[in-house]
């Protein structure tokens, strides 16, 4: 997972996709963290793709660098402990001016099942799953 995690942070963007109904909705994010040995993203629970993970939690995100891509697929789960968000805030200072730990909107989200395939045009493809 540290792998994964770190491959995130240096793509800085990656492509989180969801449901809607039958109609998949894919949209860029730039938040990762580990926090108690957890995969995690962060949004707005006032979004559409909160409610549209809260319906179905089932998710792929994909990135790209230097040649290679990842897909993570896998179920999202809130966690609405203080700690959780203050974790990834502290992290990603910038956005503390539009989210708080302790306000109701500030929403993050774990990976469970989740399945990390990493690709390129030269290698086999390497699955890790956490």
């Amino acid at each position: 997972m540290q792998e994964v995690y770190e491959f995130l942070k240096k793509c800085e963007t990656y492509y989180l996709a969801t449901v809607e109904g039958d109609q998949p909705r894919v949209r860029p994010f730039g938040t990762v963290d580990i926090f108690e040995g957890k995969l995690y993203i962060q949004t707005g629970k006032v979004k559409a793709v909160s409610r549209q993970i809260q319906e179905n939690p089932k998710v792929e995100l994909c990135a790209y660098a230097d040649g290679k891509w990842l897909r993570v697929t896998g179920k999202l789960v809130r966690d609405d402990r203080v700690e959780a968000k203050k974790h990834m805030l502290d992290n990603y200072p910038e956005l503390q001016s539009m989210y708080s730990a302790e306000d109701d909107n500030t929403e993050v989200l774990y990976f469970t099942d989740a399945t990390a395939t990493f690709y390129s045009f030269t290698e086999e493809p390497r699955v890790i799953k956490f």
